[in-house]
């Protein structure tokens, strides 16, 4: 790119997950904590809210893939949470086990788990190191 061309990231618009069936991946990530922003069927999409900002994570309803995973590997997508354990505990008590958590790591508590498609969300928080998260 040459310097009179230059141009500034300024955040994200939306990550993009494939679900096979939206009707199911909203009511999943519904059992999972998250709210819907905006839902629009006949496009074959639902928005989920991801704290106070207008990006989110965007469901898109890919026929194709039905309950198995795309041909990919998985998209991972994490989220900050105020407290991974407290999270860890709500997604147990709606049906949802981790793939792998809540443990330890360099600046708090993590955990993933995946949607029946093989999207895996990770959450985790700053409680070891508070200076870098959302919420000092």
């Amino acid at each position: 790119m040459s310097d009179d061309e230059s141009y500034e990231l300024l955040g994200f618009d939306h990550v993009l997950l494939p679900v096979g069936d939206l009707g199911e991946a909203v009511a999943f990530y519904g059992r999972a904590g998250f709210a819907v922003g905006f839902r629009m069927d006949e496009a074959g999409i639902a928005q989920l809210k991801v704290g106070g900002e207008t990006p989110g994570i965007l469901l898109c309803a890919e026929e194709a893939f039905g309950h198995r995973p795309p041909p990919w590997p998985a998209v991972r997508v994490w989220l900050e949470v105020a407290d991974a354990r407290v999270a860890a505990r709500a997604l147990e008590t709606a049906g949802i086990g981790p793939l792998e958590g809540p443990s330890a790591g360099a600046t708090g508590w993590t955990l993933e788990f995946a949607d029946p498609w093989g999207n895996v969300v990770g959450f985790t928080d700053y409680g070891k190191r508070p200076e870098l998260g959302r919420r000092p």
